[in-house]
């Protein structure tokens, strides 16, 4: 059955209501929902506001009422079968009633692809799905990545000069972007899962790692540093924070004294050991290891090393580059530490995904071919 330009309409609500849970869902996906009864009245609308809960489905259909009945449901996720912190959405679906539900995309999670649409079918509910898919993976794109790969989705963040400087030779960095920039760095940061740092940066800039945004009841990400060593000192920004914005802090490493894990555990920090690659940290092993604590997002904030790292090893989905209007010479810190091209196609090639204008800089997104 081909999707109608109202289709299209209500599904784009759905999608715009979800983007309100940005700041508060994680780790569970963000998903909004849409019912509109036969007449072509949207009766109930909701979003999936905080995790554990109510989900999108079951406030929508609590604004709707009886005017579900029969009515058609828009929703960004597949509705879930399983009884998790709350019972499953498309129980709640069959009971109201209703005739119709379209999904913009099948919901990856092992416990419901699938399940949730066969309940549906099975109760004789027209189920359709793939209604702007790219829009609804896009918005979850964390959340799925986890999912299919058991790796969170690796975003790295860089503030750079016009030159591709992110700072001088002394290491002096602030503030190479805009007050506009930093406050969207703070909005992104809100966004993500969890904020990984290497101890060179930890040592060297001493940065708090957290988000202060205008936007009330924020969650503050995980704060992860990797430390081969177990450098850490424990009057780290990242360990004291800043009030109620401290949040949680995670130190990897491979190596180290038992004294300076001790150390960190009495401030609250949790310390753990994982596996080396050579004379470092696996990346891997601590991407696999913050997906198997449901970490969807990490952004990254770190110096060149890391970020090289990072790029070299493919782990990196996407860069979101700051570039300010400054020129900084060629003695200033670059943004990776890569191994040095020979060729033209042995190059990392990114893709442009995105361009806009941030106070006085521009934001620039790359996804990897």
């Amino acid at each position: 059955m081909a999707y109608t330009a109202d289709d299209y309409r209500y599904m784009a609500r759905a999608l715009k209501l979800a983007r309100r849970g940005v700041f508060t869902t994680d780790p569970n996906p963000n998903v909004g929902c849409v019912i509109v009864a036969s007449d072509g009245e949207v009766v109930g609308e909701g979003w999936h506001e905080r995790a554990g809960e109510a989900h999108a489905e079951v406030r929508a259909l609590l604004q709707a009422g009886e005017r579900a009945r029969g009515a058609t449901v828009f929703v960004t996720l597949e509705p879930c079968s399983h009884h998790g912190q709350t019972p499953p959405c498309s129980d709640a679906l069959v009971n109201a009633g209703v005739s119709r539900v379209i999904c913009a995309m099948q919901d990856p999670n092992p416990l419901v692809a699938g399940k949730g649409v066969s309940r549906l079918q099975d109760a004789g509910v027209e189920v359709q799905s793939g209604l702007l898919e790219i829009a609804a993976r896009e918005l979850n794109r964390g959340f799925i990545t986890r999912m299919e790969t058991g790796r969170p989705w690796v975003c790295v963040k860089l503030a750079v000069s016009l030159d591709g400087r992110t700072a001088l030779a002394s290491g002096e960095s602030k503030w190479i972007t805009s007050p506009e920039a930093r406050a969207d760095v703070h909005r992104l940061r809100a966004r993500s899962s969890a904020i990984l740092s290497g101890i060179g940066t930890v040592l060297a800039d001493d940065p708090q790692l957290n988000a202060r945004s205008e936007n009330a009841g924020i969650r503050q990400p995980l704060r992860v540093i990797a430390d081969s060593s177990l450098r850490l000192p424990v009057q780290a920004k990242v360990i004291s924070g800043d009030g109620d914005l401290a949040g949680a802090t995670l130190v990897y490493h491979c190596a180290g004294t038992v004294k300076s894990a001790a150390q960190l555990e009495a401030r609250g920090v949790r310390v753990m050991q994982l596996a080396a690659a050579g004379a470092h940290l696996s990346l891997e092993a601590v991407l696999d290891d913050l997906g198997q604590q449901g970490v969807n997002f990490v952004l990254v904030e770190a110096g060149a090393s890391l970020n090289g790292a990072l790029l070299e090893a493919g782990l990196v989905d996407e860069l979101v580059v700051y570039q300010a209007s400054k020129v900084m010479g060629a003695g200033a810190k670059g943004m990776f530490a890569l191994e040095s091209v020979a060729q033209m196609t042995d190059s990392i090639e990114l893709k442009l995904a995105g361009v806009r204008r941030v106070g006085a800089d521009l934001r620039l997104n790359y996804r990897m071919n």
